[in-house]
């Protein structure tokens, strides 16, 4: 309800109309079969415009949902390398797959290996291994903080490099859709939700994880 008048109004291509009456603006959105919305209530006279509100809605929750989507893919996921630098190879692999996944999908990682007892004073085992971890993922990543002791643990952190990413997914989907006889842009949005599986199962891994390294944390208080 524009309850102000005169009004300044904006026509629907963004023209400046002018100052008029707030019943003559009514009139001439009306007559276009559109609304006149109030724009910049605050101001003096107010700013209305003639538009759709239904559409200007819908790109409203187009926008706010692409900002919600962007927001998620920036999470940072942490990846924990166990509760001891002795953990086995093989898990440090699942570990690092797992970030290559968060890393795919555009987020930062940040890497834990912690230290168990005395294992502290080889502080050098669990740095090395995160270096390695570097070297790695570096096909899809950069470094954005270098390993560094805090506690009894050592943490870096890594970002996706989106244009390398963006060169891995093009060229997977170019030999996918050689492959399948399929556009690119088939084989592209196959790979998009391919993706977002593997995320899930990853992020599930990974939640699993540090659910067990609480539960033996716990155990640890107890004894």
């Amino acid at each position: 309800m524009i309850r102000i008048s005169p009004i300044r109004v904006v026509g629907p291509d963004n023209e400046p109309i002018g100052v008029i009456e707030t019943s003559d603006a009514l009139r001439r959105a009306d007559e276009l079969g559109l609304d006149l919305v109030e724009i910049s209530p605050d101001a003096r006279p107010p700013v209305c415009k003639i538009m759709d509100y239904g559409k200007y809605k819908y790109e409203l929750s187009k926008k706010e949902h692409k900002s919600r989507a962007a927001s998620k893919s920036n999470e940072m996921k942490e990846v924990r390398l166990g509760r001891s630098v002795k953990i086995d190879p093989h898990d440090v692999m699942i570990r690092v797959e797992q970030a290559r996944r968060f890393l795919m999908a555009g987020h930062k990682v940040l890497f834990a290996q912690r230290y168990r007892g005395r294992e502290i004073a080889h502080r050098e085992l669990g740095l090395q291994r995160l270096r390695e971890i570097v070297e790695n993922l570096s096909d899809i990543s950069k470094v954005e903080m270098a390993a560094r002791l805090m506690g009894k643990q050592a943490t870096m952190m890594l970002a996706p490099d989106k244009v390398k990413i963006e060169a891995i997914k093009r060229k997977l989907a170019k030999e996918e859709a050689a492959k399948k006889g399929i556009t690119e842009e088939q084989a592209l949005k196959a790979q998009e939700e391919a993706a977002k599986k593997a995320l899930a199962e990853a992020e599930a891994a990974a939640a699993a994880a540090a659910e067990a390294e609480g539960d033996a944390d716990a155990e640890d208080d107890e004894d």
